[in-house]
């Protein structure tokens, strides 16, 4: 890989991370404009590696806080505030672990397709305005239960499918329930966490087991790249959906489906 195509690649990854927009959308459009080939499995690891440091550093409150309530667990105390976001998120991540072991393979080889993403792209686009428009504005992150958190979990499985985005399923189903928008992005920032700390480890472990050289200081530039520019497009985006909704990235979601249509289809 080139410096331009490691910068671009990693800007890109950081940027729509976490935004609703799919950053499997996008890092199957730029390359395919400028003709770059497959970036790897090393350097995804990289820049998912920086993603997770980003959203570690934002919301390292929370994080702390969980980690407390997760020692609280492993200590049979479960009555704290801490312990009850830390099991909750706990659960919402098992569906995401299962169909990631399970499915993921056969979705990169049978879903990793433009015409899919298009798909994914508009019709989440459509189910994100819905979700934002009509949910109710109540509820806030600490009246999260564990059956909220299983179906924001189920929710986040179907990110497996390119083009759906992380982000937007598991806000929009968060809003469907009940809670307010800041409170929806919170939770599905902090449930990226364990998601993206397992994903990074077995790719990880894949890494390291294979025979292929590790050019550690580009990896190391890409998460650094990527990490500070997830960490700025997290603070945009909790602005933003708080102010305005989600309106914005539907719309740029159903622009960019155009655009990989016209390009790529």
């Amino acid at each position: 890989m080139s410096w331009l195509q490691i910068i671009v690649l990693a800007i890109v990854q950081g940027l729509t991370e976490f935004l609703p927009i799919s950053s499997s959308g996008h890092l199957v459009l730029v390359p395919s404009v400028f003709g770059w080939g497959d970036q790897g499995l090393a350097f995804d690891v990289a820049v998912h590696f920086g993603s997770l440091v980003a959203v570690c550093i934002y919301f390292r409150k929370d994080v702390v806080a969980i980690t407390r309530g997760g020692l609280q667990l492993l200590g049979r105390k479960n009555d704290s505030p801490e312990s009850q976001l830390a099991l909750v998120l706990g659960i919402g991540t098992v569906p995401a672990a299962i169909a990631g072991l399970t499915l993921a393979g056969w979705i990169e080889g049978n879903l990793r397709d433009p015409a899919v993403i298009v798909v994914s792209l508009s019709a989440y686009a459509i189910i994100m305005v819905l979700a934002d428009r009509y949910g109710r504005r109540e509820r806030t992150i600490t009246g999260l239960t564990l059956r909220d958190a299983l179906w924001i979990g189920c929710a986040q499985a179907l990110a497996l499918i390119p083009g759906t985005s992380r982000s937007g399923v598991t806000i929009s189903v968060a809003r469907v329930l009940g809670f307010k928008r800041q409170d929806a992005a919170r939770f599905s920032f902090l449930l990226s966490v364990p998601v993206i700390l397992l994903a990074s480890l077995y790719k990880g472990f894949e890494m390291v087991t294979g025979s292929v050289v590790v050019p550690w200081v580009e990896l190391a530039s890409a998460a650094i790249i990527a990490g500070f520019v997830a960490y700025l497009s997290i603070g945009i985006f909790m602005r933003v959906v708080s102010h305005v909704g989600l309106l914005p990235f539907a719309v740029y979601r159903v622009v960019l489906a155009a655009v990989i249509l016209y390009v790529l289809v």
